[in-house]
């Protein structure tokens, strides 16, 4: 429903909120149709129409011809600007680095190992290394990077940009590591969890785009949970909202590395995964375990169907407490397809209220392994504020359409 466009000044500052709704649209998607803008924003054809000519002609948006449901289209996109996003994902085995610019595009890209529980100092140099080395080879520098966006396998306080739980992740325990990295590259650093981070990603570019409210979940070495609310990735206070991985699911179990017992790490995680398989297998790790399930190996299999199992009942009471329209499955155990997910679904299924209007979808995630480095790359673009200053025209209702009003929710 639109509002009554006020007179006067109260036009200019709407004017404004509406180029800044656009703005922020496609800088979250990465790039948009002038209909998909109009539904993103609220605001009528003529008003994003008339908005995206001045953005065009003041040097902020590009514009290219696509194709949309067979037919043609303009596609929106930020105007290519000077500089690069660096998105960084710090796994428990290996670190991948990417570098982006501002329409979202992966311009370089590589994987590094990393020693098991590798420790902060170290693992930070060589990501900075890593950093320089990919910028030379792109023909850019240091300067160029408008900001480093770090995804960690750990709860995160947002504020410090530090894990917030010890033992979770060792030898980073205590280490503000968004001031480590920024004083070794002298670049603005954001550090988040890499579920919260693959949720970010999938619900902007992935499997959940089209859906406000939706759960990641992340099964590897670990398991999480990066959960979405209207639009927006909610982290809970010093960010171990969607922390599933330290549910306990069997009171007589193992201690974790958190301290408590019987956590679903301890049930689900790469260690419980490979150890059922060694009399028969011999000695594998998580990645063996995968592709030999993926080849047709029934032990191999069955240990991912039971975990997909497993998981999916602590799932079930976060979307019963969330009541999200879609559950998405990334992580290296998710590469198994259904042998996985389809054990997941069924035992959500199973356990949530039964939704006849939106009933809750389970499906895998379409960014793949890229989605928790993409995630980065996208948190350190939404956090860049982009200078837009455009010459005001005058307040002639003749000279363009009435401009809207914009609603949240």
């Amino acid at each position: 429903m639109r509002d009554r466009v006020p007179v006067s000044g109260s036009q200019t500052s709407l004017r404004e909120a509406n180029r800044a709704s656009i703005i922020d649209a496609v800088k979250r998607h990465g790039g948009l149709t002038q209909v998909e803008l109009a539904g993103a924003t609220g605001l009528s054809a003529a008003t994003v129409s008339t908005i995206i000519k001045e953005l065009l002609g003041a040097g902020v948006v590009d514009t290219r011809t696509t194709i949309r449901s067979g037919r043609r289209a303009q596609l929106v996109t930020l105007a290519r600007r000077t500089g690069l996003a660096v998105g960084i994902h710090v796994g428990h085995r290996s670190m991948r680095v990417a570098l982006a610019g501002f329409a979202h595009e992966i311009v370089a890209d590589q994987v590094l190992p990393l020693p098991s529980e590798h420790r902060a100092d170290t693992s930070l140099d060589r990501a900075a290394l890593l950093i320089v080395e990919l910028l030379d080879r792109v023909g850019s520098s240091i300067d160029e990077v408008v900001g480093i966006g770090i995804g960690l396998p750990a709860p995160v306080d947002a504020a410090t940009g530090a894990v917030s739980v010890r033992g979770i992740l060792r030898g980073w325990d205590d280490v503000p590591v968004a001031q480590v990295m920024s004083k070794r590259l002298a670049r603005p650093v954001f550090v988040d969890n890499d579920a919260n981070l693959g949720a970010l990603a999938e619900s902007t570019a992935g499997a959940s785009r089209e859906y406000r409210d939706s759960v990641y979940v992340r099964a590897s070495v670990g398991t999480g949970a990066g959960i979405v609310v209207n639009g927006q990735v909610f982290r809970g206070f010093a960010g171990t909202a969607g922390e599933i991985g330290h549910v306990q699911v069997d009171p007589q179990g193992d201690i974790c590395r958190c301290g408590s017992r019987g956590c679903l790490d301890t049930v689900v995680g790469a260690r419980a995964i490979v150890e059922p398989l060694r009399g028969t297998h011999g000695s594998l790790t998580l990645r063996d375990v995968v592709q030999r399930a993926l080849d047709g190996d029934p032990g191999c299999a069955r240990v991912i169907a039971d975990a997909g199992a497993t998981i999916g009942t602590v799932v079930a009471g976060l979307a019963t407490a969330v009541n999200p329209q879609c559950v998405v499955v990334g992580g290296d155990l998710a590469e198994t397809g259904e042998i996985l997910i389809g054990p997941m679904r069924d035992a959500i299924h199973r356990r949530v209220l039964l939704n006849q209007i939106a009933p809750l979808e389970v499906v895998p995630a379409e960014l793949g392994q890229s989605a928790e480095v993409q995630g980065a790359l996208s948190m350190v673009l939404q956090a860049t504020e982009f200078d837009v200053r455009l010459d005001e025209p005058d307040d002639d209702p003749h000279d363009e359409p009435p401009v809207e009003a914009t609603h949240a929710g």
